[in-house]
């Protein structure tokens, strides 16, 4: 049975970065192939097009890099391409190189080959593509020419519009000099990926960017030429950057989905103090979410997830549900509460207790 999905907001372009929920029978340890639950995975999309969002699928969010292998990445992109056409949902997906061998590739041609490969399987989806930060151009490239080469042979081949994708270290460290080369600093990188967005702007639908800096962002936003967006993957600093004029792609919107939809209503209707309102207890969840090592933050997100009752266990592909400290998920939970985002407070309760019996802590 399918639906229609609820309209789009009207004010920004707003893409939810979801995750996966891993089958609980599945092998999924460290280094083992992904074993997905896709009947929750979806369902999971469906409750975030529900709402009005676009989903940004098979991201770091998704842990792409950290568990989610290539053989399950472009299964859940075609599946959540049939899912988007069934409810007339906005979707993205990350199209990258991670299944390339690690480190150096042995030349940006092998590096845009794999790009390729990934991209295809986007636009077979139907999906829009998201052209993800490659760990593997990192480790190859040496300047700014090297990263306008590889994007500018695959921007003139794209079926429509791209997002590109600026991921900062504190996401992944592997990402080092992105944009200008080894060691190069965000000045540099700014100004380059600025001269490839002018060079390609009707290639491009917009840049994602995850620097957790906002004056950067605010910027570069600025800088874009007409018909460029600015997707803002800042979740420390999202509820000023998008009242300012920044379009939204983040991860933190997978936990905080029903506030976050209520506020763009609001900012839809032109009411910013009641999107401020709604969006302002989200805040001190999501700088603990996202707390360094950033990175780990896609634990946080399962543990909500499963705490709000939108699956049925806490574990994750690669056994990543380890990446967090018992103490970190307490505190989680009352921010959880604090934020209003766990629709059956009992349900997470009596699950919140069943972890710390698990793990022999207090609550």
């Amino acid at each position: 049975m399918t639906h229609s999905s609820s309209a789009p907001f009207s004010s920004r372009t707003a893409y939810a970065a979801a995750h996966v929920v891993a089958d609980p029978y599945g092998g999924n340890a460290p280094g083992a192939p992904a074993a997905v639950d896709w009947d929750a995975t979806l369902a999971f999309r469906r409750h975030l097009w529900s709402l009005g969002f676009g989903v940004a699928d098979a991201m770091d969010t998704a842990q792409r890099g950290m568990g989610l292998d290539w053989a399950a990445t472009s299964e859940l992109i075609a599946r959540s391409g049939a899912e988007a056409r069934a409810v007339g949902g906005l979707l993205a997906c990350g199209a990258g190189t991670d299944h390339l061998p690690a480190g150096p590739a042995a030349d940006l041609a092998s590096v845009q080959a794999g790009y390729e490969q990934q991209v295809e399987a986007v636009e077979a989806a139907g999906a829009r593509v998201i052209l993800m930060a490659s760990r593997q151009l990192a480790a190859t490239a040496t300047g700014p020419g090297d990263y306008h080469q590889v994007y500018g042979a695959l921007l003139r081949q794209t079926r429509q519009p791209v997002i590109l994708h600026w991921l900062g270290t504190m996401f992944d460290p592997a990402l080092d000099g992105y944009w200008a080369g080894p060691g190069a600093r965000l000045d540099a990188a700014a100004d380059s990926v600025l001269a490839l967005i002018k060079e390609h702007a009707d290639r491009i639908d917009g840049i994602k960017v995850s620097l957790l800096d906002a004056d950067r962002e605010i910027a570069l936003r600025a800088a874009l030429p007409a018909g460029v967006r600015l997707y803002t993957g800042d979740d420390f600093h999202y509820p000023e950057l998008i009242r300012g004029g920044s379009d939204a792609l983040l991860g933190v919107f997978d936990p905080i989905a029903v506030p976050a939809a209520a506020a763009l209503r609001a900012l839809d209707a032109g009411d910013t103090e009641r999107y401020q309102e709604l969006l302002a207890p989200t805040v001190p969840l999501a700088r603990h979410l996202f707390a360094a090592p950033t990175f780990q933050y896609k634990t946080g997100i399962v543990f909500l997830a499963w705490l709000a009752g939108h699956q049925d266990h806490f574990g994750m592909v690669a056994g990543a549900q380890s990446g967090r400290s018992a103490v970190h998920l307490l505190e989680l939970h009352r921010l959880a509460l604090a934020a209003g985002i766990l629709p059956d407070e009992d349900l997470a309760a009596a699950r919140l207790r069943q972890y710390c019996d698990l793990m022999g802590v207090g609550r």
